[in-house]
């Protein structure tokens, strides 16, 4: 069996095991919240837009993409029908909330002056026997062939604190980028719509050796929580968003019984190498 790894769950081991245990081994559910359906939302439009010949990617034609594309979402995902039982049903506010975030996208950049190489790009490489895979939200190409690597947050930026985290994310991809193409991304640029920021890093050979040394090392404790059982919690602040905090014995819940397939399921690559979308 293959051994496969995405940012997400990467990302969620070294955030605290327990929760890597509770989505990769219990498969708890993650419903959609108002936050990330919202991210969901604004990430197809964004998306979408770019099918439109360049003079007509307006902010108008980018709000009547909306109500389409969350059309086509719902019919995808009923659950997330259920996030308007608070608004009986109406769009119009949440339909709002969509459009505020792409209007300050536009005051961020201009995609009438953008012609991205690659949208919602699938990426994948394999390290020693360890598949890394990812979703890119966009991949733009110069003519010299200069890769700039874009992902869509539609929170806020984060504090210093947490920074790192967003960062190695966008490390991952262009680590599995350097690898599939043999050119290191000239930049990586994270664009937050919830305070219209955009934070941008240039990465060099060192850091993404890092990286890749980084990612097998984690690679390499999941294996030993997989053998040892050990799915110890890390608390921090991100527990006050945690969705299983109830169950955590770090807040004085008490987890499911671990499956006797416990082992296997940690390092299930159809689990461990699922993309969410992140908002």
């Amino acid at each position: 069996m293959v051994s496969a790894l995405s940012p997400s769950r990467a990302s969620d081991f070294m955030s605290c095991p327990m929760l890597y245990r509770f989505r990769v081994i219990d498969k708890l559910p993650s419903p959609p919240t108002q936050a990330t359906a919202r991210g969901t939302l604004v990430h197809a439009v964004l998306e979408r837009l770019f099918d439109l010949p360049a003079a007509e990617r307006t902010i108008d034609a980018a709000v009547e993409l909306v109500p389409q594309e969350w059309q086509r979402l719902a019919e995808e995902e009923p659950a997330m029908l259920e996030l308007l039982a608070e608004q009986q049903g109406r769009t119009d506010e949440w339909f709002a909330g969509a459009t505020a975030l792409l209007q300050t996208w536009f005051g961020l950049e201009d995609p009438t002056r953008l012609e991205p190489a690659e949208r919602e790009l699938y990426v994948e490489t394999e390290i020693d026997g360890l598949v890394l895979r990812g979703y890119v939200d966009r991949l733009d190409v110069a003519p010299g062939g200069a890769m700039r690597v874009v992902d869509y947050k539609t929170g806020r930026s984060p504090s210093e604190h947490f920074e790192a985290k967003a960062l190695f994310q966008m490390k991952f991809y262009a680590l599995v980028l350097w690898r599939q193409r043999g050119i290191i991304p000239k930049r990586l640029q994270l664009v937050y719509l919830g305070n219209s920021e955009i934070v941008a890093y240039e990465p060099d050979e060192q850091d993404l050796l890092g990286t890749e040394r980084k990612v097998k090392a984690l690679w390499t404790a999941i294996e030993r929580a997989a053998t040892t059982g050990d799915w110890r919690p890390s608390p921090s602040r991100l527990c006050d968003w945690c969705e299983h905090r109830s169950l955590c014995p770090a807040w004085g819940g008490t987890p499911p019984p671990l499956p006797v397939d416990a082992a296997e399921r940690a390092v299930d690559p159809a689990v461990t190498g699922l993309v969410d979308i992140d908002a």
